[in-house]
């Protein structure tokens, strides 16, 4: 299994596309939203750069996962790869954790060159809550890891990109991305494990503790994740 994730995360690396989308297009992203807010604070009160720094990261993060995670599985599917696996001693669980795992370890260039742009812009930080920014958002990834690989096996090949697409546009439209949440939409926010993905990382402003809510919210989500994608796996085989 250790080898199967050295291999994908190899290969998610060498895919320009993935550089581009994931990690690129969040930095780029970022300056823009810096430079439309001019330096001055979000209608929370909080600084822009701060904001930004932590909505862009998650936002390459999701893309990182979501996106490649699904179609890759799809493409495998489609191309017989992954039932010449089923006939190795490689257990389904096995394959479905290494998917899950590779995925998330690429997250961190997304997330580490937008906190970088960050600090150029002048976001102060201690090394505790940088090292734990850092923490949150990665372990965050892994349920929209899960999300990715049961995207993967539950739509077909040819389907795939859209659906991912439309379900990361919405989770990132009310989740906080672009805007902060406020008022009434909360309460639907809450629901949106990108919303609980960026309220996580909320400690860093001032004011702002560790949201457990937001925590146990993801772990939640992940576990439904997980069990959905190891019954999608399941069912794929049986059909195979």
């Amino acid at each position: 299994m250790t080898t199967l994730i050295q291999l994908e995360i190899l290969r998610t690396l060498r895919n320009r596309r993935y550089l581009f989308f994931t990690v690129l297009y969040p930095a780029l992203m970022y300056f823009f939203f810096v430079s439309v807010y001019k330096g001055g604070n979000v209608a929370t009160g909080v600084s822009a750069k701060s904001y930004f720094m932590v909505s862009m990261a998650t936002f390459g993060s999701v893309g990182a996962v979501l996106t490649g995670s699904a179609q890759r599985i799809s493409l495998e599917r489609k191309s017989g790869w992954v039932r010449q696996l089923r006939l190795t001693a490689l257990p389904g669980s096995s394959y479905t954790i290494a998917k899950i795992a590779s995925c998330a370890a690429t997250t961190l260039p997304a997330i580490l060159v937008v906190f970088a742009l960050g600090a150029v812009e002048g976001v102060r930080l201690g090394a505790g809550q940088w090292l734990g920014l850092l923490a949150v958002l990665w372990l965050g990834s892994f349920v929209f890891a899960a999300l990715g690989v049961a995207l993967g096996y539950a739509a077909e090949p040819s389907a795939v990109q859209p659906i991912v697409m439309i379900i990361y546009m919405l989770m990132a439209a009310f989740g906080g991305t672009w805007y902060p949440i406020t008022g009434s939409l909360k309460e639907f926010a809450r629901f949106n494990p990108v919303y609980l993905y960026n309220q996580l990382a909320a400690f860093i402003h001032p004011g702002q503790s560790v949201d457990t809510a937001a925590a146990a919210g993801l772990a939640g989500f992940l576990v439904v994740f997980v069990v959905a994608a190891g019954y999608l796996y399941r069912k794929d085989a049986r059909q195979a």
